[in-house]
């Protein structure tokens, strides 16, 4: 039993806290935008992550219980792990800035993922079978070269750095309105982004990927509360600023219709889609699907961690279609906001602050903790993002570096140590990042075009036993010239091409776009009545010149846009299969050892899987009659009706999502 000393300590803990944050904002150190109430809510949200880390550590005894946890995870873990890694704090800021500015079309800023996911229900078979701790295991087993692991453990740091970065500032973005631009008399990002950095670092170096999963599980029912919290209250502001006493908060549905045009609910077509015409959905939706597969958290999340492949299955494709569910919520409280606050100029200069706003106007003034909640849930969806993402970047380290080129030897306290070393590590070089470089979107579209690199290795190497190690070193630095270091050099080795008449063009400007530049990434500026390319330099579209008929001049800003992601998506894989062709095979003894492990199916029991293991190793062609090309290089293999009905039934279910979206723009008419 709780001795009186115990309660009274805890009652003067209590008090010190709040006495603490009224002298703190009496001095303004902290703003009044919070009540004291909000701030506990944060303050019991942190304790209890950083709890469950202290605990998760205790189980933790080898690496596969750190980065694996011991592959024991079901369909509930699975499913949130999946969810929580999936869903990060700028996917409602990215709605909401989308449907801010495009009406209901914005939410294909997050939506692209939607036909993505039928794809899951296939590869996380792939990552089970694969039994590795890191994707980079794969691509050492595959290539026959521990430097591919090194290359890949550097991509997927760098990887992580941008997009935990992306996700820090996304929550520096949305706080400002609810915490005000200063924190204890300095900016609010350096103050949030930090501390955020220190919980999670705290339980997901601990705990391992045990602890990760624990807190998902929990952030999971935070992201969900999160996509609902702001609408009833939304609607009702709504009402009251333009409907009449007889109407109730349901009613909001239809004064939105009345206040806003048409065309802001209409998800495809229309003045407010011109930024997300379905062209450039496909293009975008094929780049992902592409990249996806390769970045190195879905050897975790993506199935490596559960205990069956039908635990794997369920958990990845039902976690990713809960957050697709979660995006319906994130555009009604959009337009929610679009309709109250459209004439707010500062949000037209920056739509990010949109969800911090609406949260600060709609939760704050009731004064019960919403807002110290709704900012706990945002920072749900960053930490079950983050925590994944610094294991699995120190799974990379100690597994392809550490052990193979610096100490061979090492045993598992000193590989549990360096792991939870390099976590923290990734963490602060992404609170560096956030802090620097602030646009997230430029750090969004840099995670869209990196995993590129690497995409033909991946997908060519699946599936074709002739790819081969120096062809993937060809792609590799063919990717690295290409996409980051040729567009900055060309114009330093050769400046005057930032003025030729030819590459100064931009296209036709119009009421709603144009003007924008056609081979400079950072637009044109006019110096002394000379116009100048700005950026980088995209010479691919150069090639788009020599198609008959072709005028770059006449296109829309979406298409223009649109037109940059062909080169990324095709090259890599045409110069992987032509430098395969010229190039001597990889040893056929460990190839068939690759491909029949990725046949032979997983039993959850460990001591079985591995006797079949060994027997698939002892008689290489043992799955060979399910092969879709008998006696070839090619490693297609026969869809069992598992697989038909589960991708058939997935793709359903992202038309019933679209349905379902259609009904919502729907309601109140």
């Amino acid at each position: 039993m709780e001795t009186l000393k115990e309660r009274l300590n805890q009652k003067r803990l209590r008090n010190a806290f709040f006495v603490a944050k009224e002298v703190l904002s009496e001095t303004n150190l902290i703003p009044t935008f919070m009540e004291a109430i909000d701030y506990l809510v944060l303050f019991v949200y942190f304790a209890g992550m950083a709890a469950i880390g202290i605990w998760a550590m205790k189980q933790v005894k080898v690496q596969e219980d750190y980065f694996m946890g011991g592959r024991r995870f079901g369909k509930l873990f699975q499913t949130f792990a999946a969810f929580g890694a999936g869903t990060g704090s700028a996917d409602p800021v990215n709605t909401a800035r989308g449907t801010f500015a495009n009406g209901m079309s914005g939410m294909w800023g997050v939506m692209y993922w939607l036909f993505v996911t039928p794809m899951y229900w296939i590869s996380a078979v792939w990552y089970r079978r694969m039994r590795c701790l890191t994707l980079g295991d794969w691509f050492v087993e595959r290539y026959q070269s521990k430097s591919m692991g090194v290359a890949y453990a550097i991509f997927g740091c760098f990887y992580y750095m941008v997009y935990g970065a992306m996700l820090f500032t996304a929550i520096g973005k949305v706080s400002v309105p609810l915490v005000g631009p200063e924190l204890f008399g300095v900016q609010t990002e350096y103050v949030l982004v930090p501390v955020v950095a220190i919980v999670v670092t705290l339980y997901g170096v601990l705990g391992g990927i045990a602890a990760a999963y624990w807190t998902d599980l929990i952030q999971g029912v935070c992201i969900i509360l999160l996509s609902v919290l702001l609408i009833p209250f939304g609607l009702n502001a709504v009402v009251e600023k333009f409907g009449s006493p007889s109407d109730s908060w349901t009613d909001g549905f239809r004064i939105m219709h009345e206040q806003l045009p048409a065309s802001n609910f209409t998800i495809l077509g229309g003045d407010a889609a011109s930024e997300f015409p379905l062209y450039a959905i496909v293009v975008i939706v094929i780049m992902n699907m592409i990249g996806i597969a390769l970045t190195p958290h879905f050897i975790v999340t993506g199935g490596g961690t559960a205990k069956s492949e039908q635990d794997a299955r369920i958990g990845l494709v039902t976690g990713n279609f809960i957050k697709r569910f979660c995006t319906i919520g994130w555009v009604i409280t959009a337009l929610i906001v679009l309709t109250l606050f459209g004439d707010d100029m500062a949000l037209m200069k920056d739509a990010d602050m949109a969800w911090g706003t609406a949260t600060k106007e709609l939760l704050g003034p009731l004064g019960i903790g919403l807002v110290g909640l709704m900012l706990a849930c945002l920072l749900a969806a960053l930490m079950s993002s983050v925590d994944c993402y610094m294991l699995v970047c120190s799974a990379l380290v100690v597994r392809n570096f550490y052990v193979p080129f610096i100490n061979p030897q090492a045993g598992e306290k000193e590989c549990l140590l360096l792991g939870r070393a390099t976590g923290g590590i990734v963490v602060l070089g992404a609170v560096v990042i956030s802090v620097t470089m602030l646009d997230m979107f430029k750090q969004l579209e840099l995670t869209w075009v990196v995993p590129m690199t690497f995409a033909a290795l991946f997908w060519v190497g699946m599936f074709w036993r002739r790819a081969t190690t120096k062809a993937g070193w060809i792609t590799i630095v063919f990717c690295i010239l290409t996409f980051f270091v040729l567009p900055r050099l060309i114009p330093a080795v050769a400046p005057n091409l930032r003025t030729a008449p030819e590459l100064v063009q931009s296209n036709l400007k119009t009421e709603t776009g144009g003007g924008k530049s056609i081979y400079w990434s950072g637009g044109l500026q006019e110096n002394e009545g000379t116009l100048t390319g700005v950026g980088s330099f995209r010479f691919d579209m150069l090639a788009y010149e020599k198609i008959p008929g072709v005028d770059l001049t006449a296109v829309s800003n979406a298409a223009l846009k649109t037109l940059e992601f062909p080169f990324k998506i095709i090259a890599p894989f045409l110069v992987m299969i032509l430098a395969s062709l010229l190039t001597k095979p990889n040893d056929k003894k460990a190839l068939d050892r690759l491909y029949v492990k990725l046949k032979t199916p997983v039993d959850p029991v460990p001591e079985i899987d591995q006797a079949e293991i060994e027997k698939s190793y002892a008689q290489p062609d043992r799955f060979d009659k399910n092969k879709l090309f008998p006696n070839s290089n090619l490693e297609f293999q026969r869809p069992t009706k598992y697989d038909v009905v589960g991708f058939l039934t997935c793709f359903a279910l992202c038309f019933a999502i679209i349905g379902i979206v259609l009904l919502v723009a729907r309601i109140g008419t």
